[in-house]
């Protein structure tokens, strides 16, 4: 080995690759056999892979920030999931019929639910002597008596000391057979066998139905939560038990069907792609709506209006309302939602404006304080929106953020929907500094 010598450095020569039978000597020459030049500059295609990766990624979490992600949240049975459906009815794909069949399912299901429930507020409201006074004025036609179809039912479908037996096997299997509903495993097995139920009482149950008692015991619905809507599938029993029954888009919208996990569906609406999310409103429901706290644009609270003088279902001693209430207040001051819009919907406006013409608010324990006039409709709105608006400790909510709905009336949707989605592309692009603050 020897010394570098003073003359000035020439240019160096990539070293030349080794040969098998040789190798390279300090003059860059090979001891055996030729050598291949390298090139001068070497390629790094995993540098470039990974700033195209990184292109990639960029470009995605760009669009994902365009997206508008709506998260629908509320007390159970407020209307939440009825303010899903008409996004896809509105904005989304036709149903399916495996869709449409599941529902039909649940439409028949949901009409044995609620005669269930309403036989057993009449048998504890003891108001049989009244069916038997009314099946007395019927007279002896031969045709079954109000008061018959109830002794029927209460065997049937509540106490289920009794099973159906059909009057003619043979016709009730060409009706099974062509029945276009069927059974649908997507329904749940509870859902089916009411729907089974059904079809074996429907005449009976529209017998006791129309009956005036019946009428009686409906405007006491709300002690037993019979779902308000389900009196659609009460006054159309022939068309629901027709082999040829297909669910419409109203009977859709009107059934219910329990959340009880995350569901999302995306739509396109004026060229923005929005994405919005249903969640379980009940008590055991809500831990899992933490898991949808992330990124969210906007949230949508839903509220009844109808339900100032119900109970929980889950809690019998929990007013309703006061539920939503103390919900509303918590969503609000949520440190998770301080940079996000909240909406309001009051939903329920029709069966509110029914309800207060007999159901005086006032004369609801928790909301003794109201000293509006009576069977007043839009005296009990602004009563209950000023409730709401109190629940928020720090800022105000803007009356264009609150909005008196009816979920199951498409028409007041399509434009509470247009104006909420303008409402919130505004307040997205504020956020994002393309427009000023107000």
């Amino acid at each position: 080995m020897g010394c570098e010598s003073s003359k000035p450095r020439q240019p160096v020569a990539p070293p030349a690759a080794a040969s098998s039978s040789g190798c390279v000597n300090g003059n860059g020459a090979s001891s055996g056999g030729p050598v291949a030049a390298a090139p001068y500059l070497v390629k790094d295609p995993k540098g470039s892979q990974t700033r195209k990766v990184d292109q990639r990624l960029a470009k995605a979490k760009k669009e994902e920030e365009k997206k508008i992600k709506l998260l629908l949240l509320g007390a159970g049975e407020s209307g939440k999931s009825t303010v899903f459906k008409q996004m896809r009815l509105l904005y989304g794909t036709e149903r399916s019929d495996d869709d449409l069949r599941m529902y039909g399912v649940v439409v028949r299901s949901n009409t044995v639910v609620a005669m269930r429930k309403l036989c057993s507020l009449l048998r504890n409201l003891e108001l049989e002597d009244e069916l038997d006074m009314e099946s007395h004025e019927q007279g002896g036609d031969g045709s079954m008596t109000c008061r018959e179809a109830y002794d029927e039912l209460i065997s049937h479908l509540v106490d289920r000391t009794s099973v159906a037996q059909d009057e003619d096997p043979q016709g009730m299997s060409e009706n099974a057979l062509r029945d276009w509903v069927g059974q649908s495993p997507r329904a749940g097995l509870a859902a089916n066998e009411d729907a089974k139920q059904f079809l074996a009482h429907h005449e009976i149950i529209r017998i006791l139905w129309e009956s005036n008692t019946m009428k009686k015991i409906w405007r006491k619905r709300a002690v037993v939560n019979v779902v308000d809507a389900h009196i659609d599938f009460l006054n159309d029993i022939p068309r629901i038990a027709s082999p040829d029954f297909k669910p419409t888009k109203k009977d859709i919208l009107i059934s219910r069907v329990r959340t009880n996990q995350l569901v999302m569906e995306k739509y396109v609406i004026k060229g923005t792609e929005f994405e919005m999310y249903d969640v379980g409103g009940q008590r055991s429901d809500r831990r899992k709506w933490i898991d949808c706290f992330d990124q969210v644009t906007a949230v949508i609270f839903v509220a009844a209006l109808s339900e100032y003088d119900q109970t929980l279902a889950e809690a019998k001693r929990s007013n309703r309302m006061i539920e939503a209430l103390e919900l509303f207040r918590s969503v609000c001051n949520n440190r998770a939602f301080s940079e996000t819009s909240i909406l309001l919907f009051l939903n329920k406006r029709d069966i509110f404006a029914e309800k207060v013409l007999y159901s005086d608010i006032a004369a609801q324990v928790p909301f003794s304080d109201y000293r509006g006039p009576t069977k007043n409709y839009d005296q009990g709105v602004f009563y209950f929106i000023r409730k709401f608006k109190s629940c928020l400790i720090e800022d105000e909510l803007n009356d264009a953020f609150i909005h008196v709905t009816c979920a199951t009336d498409t028409s007041n949707m399509e434009f509470v929907l247009d104006a909420t989605s303008s409402i919130v592309k505004a307040e997205n692009l504020k956020k994002s500094g393309f427009l000023g603050a107000d």
